[in-house]
């Protein structure tokens, strides 16, 4: 399939003419090597941890994947023709093993060139779901694991355009299934019709801070197309097939089974729609129901929500978070929020919590009242509840153990949650007898898996707390050489047996069986390294300085066969990085980077290049920080000059690099972040911006983590955008962005404006728009050609 790609360019460093049409190209034979293999099957594994599942799926999708039928509704991407999400990734095989066996076994009876998504174990981990999606629309299969076979039980008809379409029942013997109405409308081209009227939108002079969304609704064809789209029959089918309806059409949203199987809760959307936010805001009812489908209660009614008050933190009023608790046979839990969910105003408490008993005829009890912004509850099968809440302009978490008999709270944790060093874990779960996860308790012990950063590297660990005394006690740290473990999960305590994955910056990630108290590990996978070519390229975690004394990391690679010692060659540098806000430098100077993690080059980094003689400092770390009231943008550009500066000073102190051959590069915020760095210092010789934005007018009620908005501070919004700077941009720069973003506030109408402003001011500038492409890239055909562009422009920028 030739299709043209078309690239927009000024006169670049006397190599192009103004514009040019051509065709796909693949970059060179260095980089073809590492970009095009086979991925490995990902791993999934039932509770018990005696089934394993091998999926399967291409390394890259196609433009011809890309090139659906495709409707943007109310933030929805979605093909009408097979009423499924047009961005879902499909897997293409699967096969099942036994944890204790050697080898897979494929799962026989699969559909002819499957495509299979929305994947889960039956509640007795005897069978595995999945969808598959036809040439028309989207059916279920089950897979019996015992005999890897796996048989259709639905015809194409389901809808699965609001994600999952199916549920298992708690006897694992029927499902239930959102089906396509009967008699469904066409729906609506209204293309090529006449407009009856304008599109009229008002405002009640009420105070909102909404962001930028993308694909909303428009008019009122969205709107009935919308309504079309989304509408289900609820229907149960056993594993032969067989069909009973259980409720009538409607757009149902969420259905959730209580632990006990007697009660299904359902969510509907309903009007009126909006043309200024996503569904997710649109009006909703959350019924209860009887497993015979007639209502028990009505326990949430949702109002159309466009007002919100201005602040991460902020949330809307009335019952959210709304769920069935795990250890309880039905009950329900929720928050409220008790400070009309306005940050900005004070108050003693913030949320209060909920439980209510079904069948509701008592009124909700109040459990716990939490003093910033609730942000979940973990069970367990005690007496004990797990309540964690949170604040995002002091960074702080802190969670609570509750005595559910008698209500005290402890604070088991409390710190900034940026704070990885005094990250005390997570505890581990298992199913209990209504299938729910729960924490994992046993005679007043429980366990804390942590990732283990510390100063001095990273050391996965392994505690047990008492939950009367909070006592903790160090059952396991992992010490491995020249490797990274993580623990996945806990096999048998009273054993000392666990689940870990070991890797290395040459070793792919694998499965082991692990038992702490010999010390002994068991592979369960041995899954070879697709990228052979760059294991010998050399790895190492620098730490530096910034001028101001916070500490930065980044992970340096040098090209294989390099000579450390003479240094005679000085090497090229691309840096790759993203920028994090913080609020204080402790945090900020934190390392979370190991030297043993795999090196899995992929279309968004710079390690490919290693083979072509480049020194690449990937993953460089770039904070904004600002302590106290003070906010991290106050003083962005500086801090990111800062960055900059200090990462290519560490490189070049180790003697490897030409400082005046200096790249940087980033996707997203990184990207905003490279057209900054350009813009306000001579430290590059060029830069690559992917999806970025560059006019933070045009997000102009926040952006990033930046909770303010324009008229709050129009001097930040205007400083840190390359746009409002472009006269001052003449270092060349390779833009480039998918031609149907998807992303919040990286229209590709902001790439389009900056290039054209640079272009008319001067600038060497070329822009790349990927067709069909959203904020990620997934097309084999424009990866490919994303590296050979990139490869021709640092070729050209650094080397010629």
């Amino acid at each position: 399939m030739k299709i043209k790609l078309t690239i927009c360019l000024l006169a670049f460093l006397n190599f192009y003419e103004a514009q040019e049409n051509i065709t796909y190209q693949k970059p060179s034979a260095e980089i073809l090597t590492l970009a095009d293999y086979e991925r490995p099957p990902s791993v999934l594994m039932n509770s018990k941890k005696d089934w394993i599942v091998f999926s399967y799926r291409p390394t890259y999708k196609t433009l011809e994947d890309l090139n659906q039928q495709e409707m943007k509704l109310g933030g929805l991407r979605i093909n009408p023709v097979t009423n499924i999400s047009s961005s879902v990734t499909y897997i293409n095989n699967l096969k099942v093993r036994k944890l204790n066996d050697k080898t897979e076994v494929q799962v026989k009876n699969l559909p002819q060139n499957p495509k299979i998504a929305y994947t889960s174990f039956s509640p007795d981990e005897k069978s595995f779901a999945f969808t598959n999606t036809t040439t028309k629309g989207v059916e279920l299969w089950i897979v019996d694991l015992e005999t890897a076979t796996a048989r259709k039980i639905t015809s194409d008809n389901l809808n699965a355009n609001l994600g999952s379409p199916y549920t298992w029942n708690k006897d694992s013997k029927n499902v239930l299934i959102k089906v396509l109405p009967q008699n469904r409308p066409a729906l609506i081209d209204s293309s090529k019709d006449l407009p009856t009227g304008p599109i009229i939108s008002t405002a009640d002079g009420k105070v909102s801070q909404n962001r930028t969304y993308q694909d909303l609704l428009k008019n009122p064809q969205d709107e009935k197309n919308f309504e079309i789209l989304t509408a289900s029959e609820i229907y149960n089918v056993d594993l032969q097939g067989n069909l009973k309806k259980i409720k009538d059409q409607d757009m149902y949203t969420g259905l959730s089974y209580s632990p006990d199987g007697n009660y299904l809760m359902a969510t509907t959307i309903k009007k009126p729609f909006s043309y200024i936010v996503p569904l997710s805001r649109f009006p909703m009812t959350t019924t209860v129901y009887d497993t015979n489908g007639n209502v028990v209660k009505v326990v949430n009614e949702i109002p159309l929500n466009e007002i919100m008050p201005k602040g991460f933190s902020s949330v809307r009023t009335g019952k959210r978070d709304m769920g069935w608790r795990s250890d309880m046979p039905a009950t329900l839990v929720y928050a409220e929020a008790v400070d009309g969910g306005d940050q900005s105003k004070p108050a003693d408490f913030r949320d209060e919590i909920f439980t209510w008993e079904a069948p509701f005829s008592n009124a909700p009890k109040s459990f716990f009242r939490t003093k910033q912004r609730y942000e979940g509850t973990s069970w367990t099968n005690d007496h004990y509840a797990i309540v964690s809440e949170g604040w995002y302009d002091t960074r702080n978490t802190k969670s609570y153990l509750i005595d559910l008999n008698n209500g005290e709270s402890k604070v088991i944790d409390d710190r900034n949650y940026q704070d990885v060093y005094n990250d005390p874990g997570n505890f581990n779960t298992t199913k209990n007898q209504y299938g729910r996860y729960v924490v994992d308790m046993k005679g007043g012990k429980s366990y804390l898996i942590g990732a283990g950063f510390t100063k001095d590297g990273q050391h996965p660990f392994l505690d047990e707390m008492d939950m009367k005394t909070l006592k903790k006690k160090r059952l396991y740290t992992s010490n491995l050489k020249n490797a990274k473990e993580e623990i996945i999960d806990i096999l048998n305590p009273a054993k000392g047996e666990i689940l870990t994955t070991q890797q290395s910056s040459s070793q792919y990630p694998n499965y082991y069986r692990k038992n702490i108290k010999s010390n002994k590990s068991q592979p369960v996978t041995q899954f070879a390294n697709p990228f052979e070519s760059i294991k010998d390229v050399y790895k190492e975690v620098i730490t530096y300085k910034r001028n101001d004394g916070v500490t930065l990391t980044g992970t340096l690679y040098l090209p294989a066969g390099y000579d450390r010692k003479s240094k005679t060659e000085k090497l090229p540098l691309l840096i790759w990085a993203y920028p994090t806000e913080y609020k204080d430098k402790n945090t900020a100077g934190q390392n979370t980077q190991n030297p043993n993690d795999f090196t899995f080059p992929y279309y968004g980094s710079f390690v490919y290049w290693t083979t072509k003689g480049y020194a690449v400092l990937d993953d460089a770390a770039f904070p904004i920080i600002g302590e106290g009231k003070t906010e991290p943008n106050d003083t962005f550009i500086p801090q990111l000059v800062a960055n900059a500066e200090a990462a290519i000073k560490a490189v070049d102190q180790l003697g490897y690099i030409d400082r005046k051959k200096v790249a940087v590069g980033g996707h997203s915020y990184g990207a905003f972040m490279t057209a900054n760095l350009l813009t306000h210092s001579k430290l590059f010789a060029c830069g690559i911006a992917r999806s970025g934005a560059y006019n933070r007018t045009l997000t102009p009620f926040g952006f990033q983590s930046e909770q303010r908005n324009y008229w709050d501070v129009p001097e930040i919004y205007n400083t840190m955008s390359p746009f409002m700077n472009a006269d001052k941009m003449k270092t060349p720069l390779l833009l480039v962005h998918g031609d149907a973003d998807n992303n919040p506030g990286t229209f590709t109408l902001q790439t389009e404006r900056y290039f054209q402003a640079l272009k008319n001011l001067g600038a060497p500038v070329k822009m790349v728009l990927l067709p069909k492409e959203a904020h990620g890239y997934v097309a084999k055909e424009n990866i490919l050609h994303l590296l050979w562009e990139q490869d021709q422009f640092l070729e050209k920028c650094l080397k010629k």
